[in-house]
This record gives structure tokens, C-alpha cells and sequence, in this order.
């Protein structure tokens, strides 16, 4: 899908979520005005960037686990070793995967996120998650909306304000899925530590990013009518370890996978 598509100029004189996050995870792909707002950010916020990417690698493997073959994951961001369809194709090398990111040097990088095994596919959409009817439009050409899709939306909510109905964008998305389907979805936490998401919320805003933090219950609207998995509503670090972790890690990242009935 990258095919075709215009170049458009990357703004290095503001921030993007996607660069800071990149930043967060030890990544270069990311520039002065990304870095000062990382630099500034309450120090649970690179913990939970890397919470979160964990979380990805445990919910991917889960749901090929499960027999899942198709993935969209929207908010993809700057590729990092192992990228999603690494994960899906290792347990289920058919796997079909597309990403969707709105950030131009994602899409200088899409490149990367190409490469698929033998018998799967891998594509990339350069799209905006406000768009969701652009991008399930786009990805019908490699997925089967009539078959099981594991939706993901990880890192990209809380930079949806109530005002961009991140809510209804949820629903128009999973509305377009079969049964069988999986949404996995995280949230930064308002209620976990009020005074560092404050923090959070302020520097982002410097940088002219809003940061839209919630509560468990909040976020917990975004299944409803879908039926949570275990260990249902949780921090990034509790959710489904093979392993119980040694001691408790503190987290601000709520997640939680659900599927759809």
C-alpha cells in the first residue's frame, strides 16, 4: 500500500508521539524537539514505554496462540526489533499483518515492517486513527473482515482527547470485525499517580501534544460490549506472564485484550 503514496515532509520543529516514544525506548529515529519533551517526562514514562512494547510481544503471541493469522495494528510507530508480524509469523508463519501509523518517518521506515515470511503478508497504511473508515477501506486488501482480525491500538489512545470521540472510533473499528475477533488496546493512567500524570500531561502539552489520561473505569469503557480475557482490566506488567514476575512493578499503562462476540 506504500506504493504510490506521496512523501510527506517530516516536521522536525515539533514533537511527535511517535518519536518521543522512540526516544523513550533508546531509539535514534527522533529529533531535538521529540527529546525535550522526553527529557522532561516523570521517570515512569520510559519505564512504561518499555511495559507497553512488552505487553505487545506477550498479547501477539498470545493471540497467534490462539490461532489468530490477521493483525491490524494502528499506531504502529517507528519500527523496533521484534515488530508485530516478527512475533505473529514466528508461531504462525501465514499470518497476514498491516500496519497504519499517521507520522511521515513511520512511513519512510514502512520498509521495514515489509518484510514477511514466505507464506504471510505484511503492509503498511499511512493513515490518521480518526480516519478509522479510511483505514479498514485500505486494509481489506490484505485482510478478511469476514475472518478472525486481532485489532491493536497500544500507545495512541491517551493522545485522544474526549473531544476526537476516541470512544466512537473504537467502535467504528471493532464494529467492522467477526466474531472470533480480538482488540488489544492500553491506556496511560490518570489515577495511578495523579502527580506524574499531571507532569506528563504538561510537557506534552509544551510540545503542543495533548495528553488525555483516564481512569481504570474510563478505560474500561472502551470494551463494552466485548468480553475481556484474563486477567481482564490491568497494568502493562501484570497482564498474562508465562511466569509471575520476581516483585511487583509499578506501572501508569492500563491494558487489557478482549474479544469480540
Amino acid at each position: 500500500m506504500t506504493t504510490g503514496t506521496s512523501r510527506p515532509p517530516i516536521d522536525t520543529g515539533r514533537p511527535h508521539p511517535a518519536r518521543v516514544y522512540d526516544f523513550l525506548l533508546g531509539g535514534k529515529d527522533n529529533y531535538p524537539v521529540d527529546q525535550a519533551v522526553a527529557e522532561h517526562l516523570p521517570a515512569e514514562a520510559r519505564a512504561g514505554a518499555f511495559q507497553q512494547r512488552a505487553f505487545m510481544h506477550r498479547a501477539t503471541a498470545w493471540l497467534a496462540g490462539e490461532g489468530v493469522d490477521q493483525f491490524l495494528d494502528i499506531g504502529t510507530g517507528i519500527p523496533t526489533a521484534p515488530n508485530l508480524h516478527q512475533i505473529a509469523q514466528g508461531i504462525v508463519p501465514s499470518a497476514r499483518v498491516v500496519y497504519c501509523d499517521n507520522d511521515p518517518i513511520v512511513l519512510r521506515h514502512a520498509e521495514a515492517l515489509l518484510i514477511s515470511s514466505p507464506e504471510g503478508a505484511t503492509d503498511y497504511v499511512h493513515a490518521d486513527v480518526r480516519e478509522p473508515g479510511t483505514i479498514i477501506e485500505a486494509a481489506h486488501e490484505v485482510l478478511d473482515f469476514g475472518r478472525p482480525v486481532a485489532l491493536s491500538l497500544l500507545g495512541l489512545l491517551h493522545f485522544l482527547p474526549d473531544a476526537e470521540d476516541p470512544y466512537g472510533i473504537v467502535r467504528t473499528l471493532t464494529a467492522t470485525l467477526a466474531p472470533g475477533s480480538y482488540v488489544a488496546l492500553s491506556q496511560g493512567a490518570s489515577d495511578v499517580n495523579p502527580e506524574g500524570g499531571e507532569q506528563g500531561t504538561e510537557e506534552y502539552g509544551k510540545g503542543g501534544i495533548q495528553l488525555a489520561l483516564r481512569t481504570r473505569a474510563e478505560f474500561g469503557r472502551f470494551f463494552e460490549g466485548l468480553g475481556l480475557v484474563e486477567p481482564g482490566l490491568v497494568t502493562a506488567p501484570e497482564w498474562f506472564r508465562s511466569a509471575p514476575a520476581p516483585k511487583p512493578e509499578f506501572s501508569g499503562m492500563y491494558v487489557g485484550v478482549a474479544r469480540v462476540r
